[in-house]
């Protein structure tokens, strides 16, 4: 994949890499000294405020897949792709009453895993605890991914050690100080990417015609401009439902909600999403302009950092790498931290060793976290399929945790049965439509079916839920 010219010089490149690997290490020891327990460790002291809240909220959500992957979608499925994958945001707006609530209901809850084995019980907490494990690592491959590639098509870097440096980094200094560390790095990370979408976007509109761009679309690719074209109006859907259905399962959210203040969730996740929703619409634009400009585009998610580096040349190449690096490193620590939350929670302390002691489970944290980084560099090594065929193969599973969550939450007859059925159901016909209709269709199939299984069992279901069996603070930490 070394056939495309690099914007910088590998020299440029590998000093780039090198100071902010040694930047974000730095902070990660620094913020780390503050997790001082297990509490610390996991969830920040359970005292995170709205503007480190909104922060690390948005920057998590600002991933590779929103800078890299939206203009994808822009080059493949035109103005209706890139507003696609701005919907994303209503998964922020949508958790925020929910993040709410659940603090209120869950006020020492650590995990989504948590919520699903005392509203529903262990059976559907086994099924959701799969789905959610392997859209973490389905989400953290992407990612990687993404990395090699940004390294590659900017500075010339080797796939290979551009993906090992990023996935290094971030297990380094998540390593050192959990989720202080991540939401610490986070708030730096969200204040350089929002500067440089500023920048970058400033750049971009002086230096384009739009008259010639929409000229030169409707003579060479008027599919892309066209308001009707089907593939766009369900990749809509789609990927409003994936958006959703990645917020509400995934314990990313689940464990800032815990870790944010009383009071906090809602607002920050709110504020979240109003600062997220045009970042993917502004990084979705400059690939409509690649057929203007005269780029050759050999391989769709590269569309990204290529376009950029080529409008703004050596100076805007170093803001868009940091940009890319940044927002790469948010996403990764924060999955990082969660998914090892959810593996050692739910799985190591729950079924393996309920009497592990603090000191034993923040060891085994750290060994869980160094295999998740390990696992995903495996994994990224070949490269198989673009950003999105990897990450939306996931898609239909998460999209089926949706309804049986945010109906858990406020509905009384919502069901066990219910719930482990609209996974299973949801799950299966997603997955025959991702694989005999298209990746754009599959979320909303398995979201579908999840939403008719969960009513249709709750409607059924004449024995109501005790909402005080959420709250396990009575009975010590950890439950």
């Amino acid at each position: 994949m070394e056939h495309q010219s690099e914007i910088l010089s590998p020299t440029t490149g590998w000093i780039l890499l090198i100071l902010l690997a040694i930047l974000w290490i730095y902070l990660g020891i620094y913020w780390g000294k503050k997790a001082k327990n297990l509490d610390g460790f996991m969830l920040a002291g359970r005292n995170v405020g709205l503007a480190f809240g909104t922060a690390t909220a948005m920057a998590t959500w600002i991933t590779s897949n929103t800078t890299m992957l939206a203009p994808q979608f822009a080059l493949q499925l035109g103005i209706w792709g890139m507003i696609a994958y701005s919907t994303a945001a209503f998964g922020l707006f949508l958790f925020a009453p929910l993040a709410k609530r659940i603090k209120q209901l869950m006020p020492k809850g650590y995990t989504s895993g948590d919520f699903i084995r005392l509203r529903y019980g262990n059976t559907a907490w086994y099924i959701f605890l799969a789905i959610s494990i392997f859209y973490g690592f389905t989400w953290l491959i992407s990612m990687g991914m993404a990395g090699g590639i940004l390294m590659n098509a900017l500075a010339g870097i080797p796939y290979e050690i551009g993906m090992t440096m990023i996935l290094l980094v971030c297990v380094l200094y998540t390593l050192f100080g959990g989720l202080y560390a991540v939401i610490g790095t986070d708030y730096i990370q969200s204040l350089i990417v929002m500067i440089g979408i500023v920048v970058v976007g400033a750049a971009v509109l002086y230096s384009i015609d739009l008259e010639q761009v929409y000229s030169d679309l409707q003579t060479e690719k008027p599919m892309l401009i066209d308001a009707l074209l089907p593939a766009s109006l369900i990749a809509i859907f789609n990927n409003l439902l994936f958006g959703i259905g990645e917020v509400f399962h995934s314990n990313v959210w689940w464990s800032r909600a815990f870790a944010m203040r009383k009071g906090v969730g809602q607002k920050a996740y709110t504020l979240a999403g109003l600062f997220w929703l045009p970042v993917p619409i502004a990084a979705g634009f400059i690939a409509l302009t690649s057929g203007s400009l005269g780029v050759n585009i050999t391989s769709p998610d590269m569309v990204g950092p290529l376009m950029a580096g080529h409008i703004l040349g050596q100076v805007g190449a170093v803001i868009v790498f940091i940009v890319f690096f940044c927002s790469l490193a948010s996403s990764i620590d924060s999955l990082l931290a969660a998914t090892s939350d959810l593996i050692v929670e739910d799985i190591y302390k729950k079924m393996i060793n309920p009497k592990a002691k603090e000191q034993r489970i923040r060891r085994i944290s750290m060994f869980v976290i160094i295999g998740l980084g390990v696992f995903a560099w495996l994994v990224c090594l070949p490269r198989i399929g673009t950003l999105a065929t990897v990450l939306f193969f996931a898609g239909p599973m998460v999209a089926s945790t949706i309804y049986p969550i945010a109906m858990g939450l406020y509905w009384k007859t919502a069901s066990p049965k219910g719930a482990l059925w609209a996974m299973v159901l949801g799950s299966l016909s997603g997955l025959i439509a991702y694989f005999n209709l298209g990746w754009y269709t599959a979320s909303l199939i398995g979201a579908a079916v999840s939403i008719v299984v969960t009513t249709l069992f709750a409607k059924i279901n004449k024995e109501e839920f005790q909402w005080k069996l959420l709250d396990e603070s009575q009975s010590g930490p950890n439950g």
